[in-house]
């Protein structure tokens, strides 16, 4: 394609043109956007630098504004560059560093251009080339480049010098060698007068401390000059937060800069510079009490400020020094209790967390029922940001705060009913684990899970089914508390289980299996095949946590509730209800639900065969073929009744590994072969959903990468196969939304007793908050069940420990190897012996090291050296033995002169010098 004509050049639109008939582009833009690319790769292959920057001008702009690719201009842009004129440099600097990468194939080509502009006298020529440098260097440009910035950080201009600054980060991140160049000379801009440069200089430093502070810990006097003299608020920000890092490093330097960062406190007005004091004081200084007294009140003065922005951060200020001084929580905890009410959500999350830095086990019902009243009135986002602060909270290492776990138990029972609540999963969870692991809890967790499922209106909240299962599973799992598990069978049972997920439905099956059996067993083992027996009694450890009350009734926590008795009826009339309830559920499309109303059903058909056809007309014959049924229901009884108990977190690691198992052989395709496979969830209990149909997939895809030799065949047999029988496969995990008739749980608009006003709540939590004397527990904390330590801590990854890379490693060489380098202030300050002593231990050290490295060669060339050499191994041999003869009548003849034995002996022992730490002069320390 031939480049644009003369004609075409003259009558080239311009940047201003292309911009209106965009705006004018009411439908059709894409296609408008699309005609003007056609137009500029035309333009930019012309021969004329001035049609040829137009274009790259348009195209930088449809680039930023649409996000088209502009790699292919990369070459055009070069060209463009090397135009002599500064508009045309201007536009192909702006594209170079909107298109170049590290993987531009034309990047190298632009060596020699921005060595050419960083040598220009033109300064603003100068400036475009830094800042290009600056985004676009890798380490062959900043390795060719350094020279040039090297001389750029002295230069009499200041605009220049301080760009030169500013791109010094960049390179010395993509080629570290360069600090032996050009810190020095970055080290001496620490001395500049003028604002701007100093400003650039500090920020430079304040970026490479975030990194590694350790290695600038010299420079502590630099920047504590420039802390007290400083008049710019920017600059004394930036030396704070070089501050904060080193100051836990050196405690002698924190005691040093404390009272200047009050004294900065006290006199400036900057909202800015007084937050980032604050900020510094109660990260880096928390030991200084008079400065954290001041910070906070600092702190009290955002909070109470009309402007939202200031009053949470100080929410956040107090947040960071509550870790440590949790008094400071309480001074201020009317305001932090009124922010819970704040319109700004970002105030509200603040003041949630600063209350729940207060919570202990002597206040945390108290403090609980404040937030659940609070949650019931808010948002459904901050809803559940409280009930999840409330559940993380309580559950912090295995419950340690919780006392009565009767209470948490009905707490997490009432929080499930709140209209917004959305944290189903988690306290499925805790109602799981709580079971697994606090055995005195059982009856009452059986109560409020009994309470969850009779009622139908929270079988329609999709957020609900997580708690739902773990009632189902703990009704189950500890029927023997239950006072009437025909109610629960009921429960269990009800139509409305239509609405749950098929993953649901299947522990609610199998849970009403338990029961059953259960009450199977309770009825024709216990009690006898006539007599009617009471649910309660079959537990024999009843006595201990209830009262009986009269034949049929128990008394329990304040409540009477009557235990429904266990009769022959009862049971022909349960198994009646499981085949009228399952029997639709055999054609369900879920394998599992299919598969455990079968298992359910066929049971029932055995037990209802074998003992219950002549309930009730011939006792005798009814017990002799109650025989094998008796034993069938013992046997299945005995295999529900064995006890689960929590998972350890590091269960897994325990496993010994099998004898001749190589566990790092042989994986190398281990990630390629399992990539469509996804991991399960780190929950340590999981009533998860059934897999979806995209899991089925990756297996099947696994199993064909395994076995290699199958054909292509085997593939299009088990599409066929999926497709003629897709009712066996797994569903895809979409379940159909059944409209909910039923008022929803727990709404607001039906209770009359959660009208209070915010005062009441706020007083109510203040109250809440006052300290307490530990109150005498009538009754004990009960015994929870851990593991190890990494049930009270959660298993952390392990991090390798963090080494020095090379840019810390190159500035710890010049900064501690070399005193040249150090700054006037700081040379001046060493004395003249230890530089020396320091200079004879470098050389010491590097003798040493060659010694070393000559040390370590390969076997054969040690071989070959022995044998070359054998004569002068045996020649130093006697001249060792003459050195020790001589040695020995000097020892003798010096037995007269104990000075000079002394400085002899001074003279042999080795040098003990100190392991180099970081050099601050004492008139800083």
């Amino acid at each position: 394609m031939s480049g644009p004509s003369l004609m075409d050049s003259l009558f080239q639109r311009t940047l201003e043109d292309l911009i209106k008939g965009l705006r004018q582009q009411l439908i059709g833009e894409q296609a408008f956007i699309s005609k003007a690319l056609e137009e500029i790769r035309k333009e930019i292959k012309s021969t004329d630098l001035s049609t040829k920057s137009t274009a790259l001008l348009k195209l930088c702009y449809l680039s930023n504004l649409h996000f088209h690719d502009m790699s292919f201009a990369a070459f055009h842009a070069l060209e463009v560059l090397s135009s002599p004129r500064f508009s045309h440099k201007k536009i192909a600097y702006h594209a170079i560093s909107l298109s170049f990468h590290d993987s531009t194939p034309v990047l190298l080509l632009i060596t020699n251009h921005l060595r050419k502009d960083l040598t220009s006298t033109n300064e603003f020529e100068v400036s475009l080339s830094l800042q290009c440098l600056s985004r676009i260097a890798n380490v062959d440009l900043a390795r060719d480049l350094t020279p040039e910035v090297f001389t750029l950080l002295s230069s009499n201009k200041l605009y220049v010098r301080k760009r030169a600054v500013a791109v010094v980060l960049r390179v010395f991140e993509k080629y570290p060698d360069s600090v032996r160049v050009c810190f020095k000379r970055l080290v001496e801009n620490l001395e500049n007068y003028d604002p701007q440069i100093l400003s650039a200089v500090v920020g430079v430093f304040s970026e490479l401390a975030c990194k590694d502070p350790r290695s600038y810990l010299p420079l502590a006097p630099e920047f504590y000059k420039i802390l007290v003299d400083s008049k710019s608020n920017w600059i004394s920000i930036k030396v704070l937060k070089i501050f904060a890092k080193l100051a836990p490093l050196e405690p002698r330097l924190a005691n040093r800069v404390v009272e200047p960062i009050c004294d900065l406190m006290r006199k400036t007005g900057a909202k800015s510079l007084l937050f980032e004091c604050v900020r510094t004081v109660v990260t880096s200084f928390s030991e200084y009490e008079s400065a954290v007294r001041l910070a906070v009140g600092k702190i009290r003065e955002f909070m109470v400020d009309e402007d939202p922005n200031l009053k949470y951060l100080g929410l956040h200020a107090l947040s960071i020094v509550a870790s440590k001084h949790l008094w400071v929580v309480s001074e201020n905890k009317e305001v932090v209790i009124k922010s819970l009410s704040d319109p700004d959500p970002n105030i509200k999350i603040e003041s949630l967390r600063l209350v729940m830095a207060m919570v202990s086990e002597h206040n945390v019902a108290e403090i609980s029922k404040v937030l659940v009243n609070y949650a019931l009135k808010s948002d459904p986002l901050f809803c559940n940001e409280i009930l999840g602060s409330i559940l993380s909270t309580c559950s912090r290492n295995v419950y340690e705060i919780i006392v009565d776990f009767d209470w948490y138990v009905s707490l997490l029972g009432e929080m499930s009913r709140i209209p917004h609540c959305q944290m189903g999963e988690e306290i499925e969870n805790q109602l799981v684990d709580i079971g697994l692991r606090v055995k005195d809890v059982r009856l009452e967790l059986v109560r409020v899970a009994r309470d969850l499922l009779i009622d139908p209106a929270l079988l329609g909240n999709s957020f609900l089914h997580r708690v739902l299962s773990a009632a189902a599973w703990v009704s189950g799992e500890y029927v023997e508390f239950s006072r009437n598990p025909l109610e629960l069978m009921e429960a269990l049972l009800q139509p409305r289980t239509s609405l749950l997920p098929p993953s649901i439905m299947a522990i609610y099956i199998q849970s009403a299996f338990k029961v059953l059996v259960f009450c199977l067993h309770t009825c024709f083992v216990r009690g006898g095949s006539t007599a009617g027996v009471s649910a309660s009694a079959s537990y024999e450890s009843f006595d201990d946590l209830s009262v009986e009350n009269g034949a049929g009734s128990t008394v329990a926590h304040g409540q009477t509730c009557t235990s429904a008795p266990i009769t022959n009826e009862s049971i022909v009339n349960l198994l009646k209800l499981v085949e009228l309830a399952l029997s639709p559920l055999l054609g369900s499309h879920d394998v599992e639900v299919q598969e455990r109303a079968r298992n359910l059903l066929g049971f029932v058909d055995l037990i209802k065969l074998e003992a219950l056809n002549s309930s009730g007309q011939e006792e005798n014959d009814s017990e002799q073929k109650g025989v094998e049924a008796t034993k069938i229901i013992r046997l299945v009884h005995d295999a529900f009744s064995k006890e689960l108990g929590p998972v350890s977190l590091s269960a897994q690691g325990k496993v010994p590994v099998p004898d001749g198992l190589t566990l790092n052989e042989n994986l190398g395709d281990l990630e390629t072969i399992c990539s469509d496979i996804e991991l399960p969830s780190s929950n340590t209990f999981s009533f998860g959903y059934p897999f979806e149909e995209k899991d089925v997939s990756s297996f099947s895809n696994l199993q064909i990468k395994e076995d290699s030799g199958q054909s292509n065949e085997s593939t299009s047999l088990l599409a066929e196969h999926r497709k003629r029988h897709g009712l066996y496969y797994l569903p895809s995990g979409k379940s159909e939304v059944i409209s909910n008739d039923y008022p929803p749980a727990n709404d607001p608009a039906l209770q009359g007793d959660n009208n209070d006003t915010a005062s009441d709540l706020v007083k109510l939590t203040a109250e809440s908050l006052v300290p307490k004397r530990k109150p005498n527990h009538s009754k004990p904390r009960p015994v929870v069940v851990k593991l190890d330590e990494a049930d009270e801590k959660p298993v952390a990854v392990k991090h390798p420990e963090s080494r020095d890379d090379s840019l810390s490693g190159a500035v710890r060489d010049i900064l501690f190897g070399s005193e040249d380098i150090l700054p006037t202030s700081s040379r001046s300050n060493l004395p003249s012996s230890n530089r020396k002593g320091k200079e004879k231990q470098h050389m010491i050290t590097q003798v040493e090291s060659k010694e070393n490295v000559v040390g370590d060669g390969n076997s054969s060339s040690r071989r070959r050296k022995d044998h070359s050499h054998g004569k002068e191994r045996r020649h130093r041999k006697k001249n060792a033995e003459e050195r020790n003869e001589t040695d020995r009548k000097e020892k003798e003849s010096s037995s007269n002169h104990p000075r000079r034995q002394k400085s002899r002996q001074r003279a042999e022992e080795p040098l003990k010098v100190p392991p180099q730490t970081s050099v601050i002069p004492d008139f800083l320390l």
